[in-house]
């Protein structure tokens, strides 16, 4: 039985230290924070309740492994997840609107109706396209380790496939945006793809035409909401820790990784004490655990008068024009949750936009500057005011939560939310490797590979823990 010290309370740290448990090793988390979860945190007041964090799930089939593998009680009974249907509602600045519906199918249909005829057909062949993606790279890119100095030339070539051109095939576009506008041939049905994976952290204009799998891996398997919100997911994983025995240390930081024997022999805490430790799993920023790519985040909470319209879609897309006024895709949550509000007869709503980090130089933005806060959030009310969805009119209170509140919560520098790894352009887009610089040194969470959200980080867990048991050779799950 080894002595392994987990950095961190996130979601891929907590996966790897139940995965670690299980197998028979002694586990001990420290984290700098008073609680668990990392950026799945919950907020607050007067009866509302809002995730700060991701708002749905993706690849639920992630962390239903992880409780499989981990104890008696499967996922399910232990949170409920339903899976949201339609899968969103996109509205446009020209007034068209259209739901997709879950099944892929259906997406095709409504998207004609919406938008013409051919729309559902242009929309159906780029994600068959990026079925075909999905397919090469799942395995190197979601199920395996890698491994500091490992080559990563597969993984730096886009996998896209090009369009047939007659004999010919046309050159796959450099970027996902540029994807957008040659293969959708409507502002409309791009802003739907580039909007889809803008919500993952990623800028369309520089992440490769292979980002595209992200809108495919949501037709395919769906989003899912947990009863009682993404904390409920976060504090399941806490509960199977503490089944397994992991001791937590809250409220306790750390500095660096200790060298004994030329590996990893434990941590040094922020306080100067140390952790001694067979193993090191880092699952908190630094230890090389910097984003490459991502966004900041701005997230405005509304507290409403008024129940939730039987007819609102849990999840709503508002894009700015094409060519206008700059602006960002609003996404609106409204989920159909007790645990969200005080009573029936009032609403929780969650607007939010990528928006720039926290910081002063070029590109970032001051948000605990007098007034910065309050103008994006008035951008986002006006947007809504615009798509017609009436929210202002009824509104108790606001509360925003920005990119200087991620980066206090989570210690990201900026609150930047990371990208999930993506294969092309030359591996720029790819994240930290799983193993550190040390022998017995791991990384887990979305500052490592596979990337950033939650199922990446699900299964950034999962690596760590095989290399611990299984040993270097390990190469993944089957």
């Amino acid at each position: 039985m080894a002595r392994i010290v987990v950095v961190g309370a996130g979601m891929g740290a907590m996966a790897a230290a139940a995965r670690l448990a299980v197998a028979g090793h002694r586990v001990t988390v420290v984290e700098r924070s008073g609680t668990h979860g990392g950026a799945v945190g919950r907020w607050e007041r007067d009866g509302f309740a809002f995730d700060t964090g991701p708002g749905l799930l993706h690849l639920p089939a992630v962390w239903r492994d992880l409780f499989v593998k981990t104890g008696r009680r499967e996922l399910a009974e232990c949170v409920g997840l339903a899976r949201i249907d339609p899968l969103a509602e996109h509205r446009f600045a020209d007034g068209t609107a259209v739901r997709v519906p879950a099944a892929r199918g259906g997406a095709v249909q409504a998207l004609d109706d919406a938008l013409g005829a051919g729309a559902g057909e242009r929309w159906a062949d780029l994600l068959g396209r990026a079925r075909s993606t999905w397919e090469t790279t799942r395995r190197p890119l979601v199920e395996e380790p890698l491994l500091a100095g490992e080559p990563t030339a597969v993984l730096g070539q886009d996998p896209f496939p090009a369009r047939p051109r007659g004999l010919l095939r046309r050159r796959t576009p450099p970027t996902l945006a540029a994807l957008a506008d040659d293969g959708l041939r409507d502002p409309r049905l791009a802003a739907m793809l580039t909007g889809t994976v803008r919500e993952y952290g990623c800028d369309p204009a520089r992440v490769p035409a292979s980002a595209a799998v992200l809108a495919y891996l949501e037709q395919t398997f769906g989003l899912w909401y947990p009863a009682g919100g993404m904390r409920a997911l976060a504090d399941a994983v806490r509960e199977r820790c503490a089944e397994r025995r992991v001791e937590f240390r809250f409220g306790t930081g750390a500095a660096r990784v200790l060298a004994r024997d030329g590996r990893a022999g434990g941590v040094e805490l922020a306080d100067g004490g140390v952790v001694a430790a067979d193993a090191v799993v880092w699952g908190a920023p630094g230890l090389g655990g910097v984003p490459r790519e991502g966004t900041g985040r701005f997230t405005l909470f509304l507290a409403l008068r008024g129940a939730r319209p039987a007819d609102a879609p849990h999840r709503t897309l508002l894009h700015p024009a094409p060519g206008g006024p700059a602006g960002p895709t609003v996404r609106v949550l409204r989920p159909d949750d007790p645990a969200s509000r005080p009573d029936g007869a009032h609403e929780a709503v969650t607007l939010s936009a990528p928006a720039p980090p926290q910081g002063t130089g070029p590109g970032r933005a001051d948000w605990t500057a007098p007034g910065v806060a309050d103008a994006f959030a008035e951008r986002l009310l006006t947007a809504a005011d615009a798509a017609g969805l009436g929210l202002r009119a009824r509104l108790l209170w606001r509360h925003a939560h920005t990119p200087a509140d991620v980066e206090r919560d989570t210690g990201v520098p900026g609150g930047l939310v990371p990208g999930p790894a993506l294969a092309g352009a030359d591996g720029a887009f790819l994240a930290a490797p799983n193993t550190g610089r040390l022998p017995g040194a791991y990384r887990v969470g979305g500052l490592a590979h596979p990337g950033g959200g939650l199922a990446h980080a699900g299964m950034s867990g999962a690596m760590a823990a095989g290399l611990i048991v299984e040993g270097p050779e390990w190469h993944g799950s089957t």
